[in-house]
């Protein structure tokens, strides 16, 4: 049984609603079992406000859990004031608690994946956690090297840089940036989706990729030898490409991922493209994380509006790279042991 942890995010946006009508559906126990880091007054607050009735059970020990059903183990926290549509502290800080928790349990193995619900990246902020998001915690907290990957059926985007100011996107994208994640994300499409040979686009810093260093050098002189070294490696890795015209061309269909240079650049893209169906994937950790593509949207919070379906994807998103990720490791230990009892089973049918 595979244990999916959801960190709650922010109680007075649409996350825990979203994860709950994922769950509200009983067939998705037959895929896992969630566990919901917050306590069950939280979550039958929740619930009250949806119309909702579903069986929760405390997970006293994570690694006893040996049924399907609805878990939820409480944080070290007291239960903050539900307040929808607002940003509160005391709800950032609960969010934090959750999140910490669900990291600490996975990188304990006591849960498979994580998922999580979205969370406001100011009401977070405190002297014990500074952190810009999800995705730079997790990087610092678990082996590999993280990379935001956004996924859908028809698009998948990494990011060279993903939230930092856009002022300082020149400064911080350097060779060595460009091959850690071009590393991440070509062992993530082979290793976790299960493509031998990836083929991948790198779009260009600067407006028309710096148009021969007419619009600045820094694709001249940072993107086009990093791709050329992926290339002569014999990886299929093309580039710079300039960004305002390759999603409106569909050149983006004849590459397995595309990586953008900075956040808007990759994200305003596949977020018209797929928004509301989309996954956001932790890629190049040892531990699987998935997330919705949308934030908190305070606006419908309370409301019983949200759409749950970019969660529900999350989790099946997650589930699907545990197996993808079972059978590249299996391939991969020893294989010519493997070869060795194949052809013993063929001479001997």
């Amino acid at each position: 049984m595979v244990k999916v942890g959801i960190s709650v995010g922010d109680i007075n946006g649409i996350g825990c609603e979203v994860a709950l009508k994922t769950f509200k559906d009983q067939r998705m126990l037959d895929f896992c079992s969630p566990v919901f880091f917050a306590s069950e007054g939280v979550l039958k607050k929740q619930m009250k406000v949806l119309h909702m009735d579903l069986p929760l059970k405390r997970a006293n020990q994570l690694d006893k859990i040996n049924k399907a059903g609805i878990y939820f183990l409480p944080p070290k926290q007291q239960d903050p004031p539900l307040k929808f549509g607002a940003s509160t502290p005391e709800a950032g800080q609960y969010s934090v608690v959750s999140f910490r928790a669900a990291v600490e349990a996975l990188k304990k193995g006591e849960i498979d994946l994580l998922v999580t619900a979205p969370i406001n990246k100011n009401n977070i902020q405190s002297e014990s956690f500074s952190f810009p998001g999800h995705t730079d915690y997790l990087s610092e907290q678990i082996e590999g090297d993280g990379l935001m990957f956004m996924l859908s059926q028809e698009l998948r985007v990494g990011l060279l840089t993903d939230h930092i100011a856009v002022k300082e996107v020149g400064d911080a994208i350097n060779g060595t940036l460009i091959d850690k994640k071009v590393g991440a994300l070509l062992k993530s499409l082979r290793a976790d989706f299960g493509i031998r040979k990836p083929k991948i686009a790198l779009l260009g810093i600067n407006p028309h990729s710096g148009d021969n260093g007419t619009i600045g050098q820094e694709d001249e002189k940072i993107m086009k030898p990093a791709i050329k070294r992926w290339f002569d490696k014999g990886e299929m890795v093309f580039g710079p490409y300039s960004a305002d015209s390759f999603f409106g061309s569909n050149t983006h269909q004849g590459f397995d991922a595309v990586l953008a240079a900075y956040h808007d650049q990759g994200l305003i893209p596949f977020k018209t493209l797929s928004f509301g169906q989309g996954v956001n994937y932790t890629a190049g950790l040892k531990k699987v994380r998935t997330s919705p593509d949308h934030g908190t949207a305070y606006e419908i919070a309370g409301q019983n509006k949200a759409d749950h379906h970019s969660f529900k994807q999350a989790v099946f998103t997650g589930l699907e790279i545990l197996q993808k990720r079972s059978e590249y490791e299996e391939l991969s230990s020893n294989p010519l042991q493997k070869q060795k009892v194949q052809r013993r089973k063929e001479k001997n049918p």
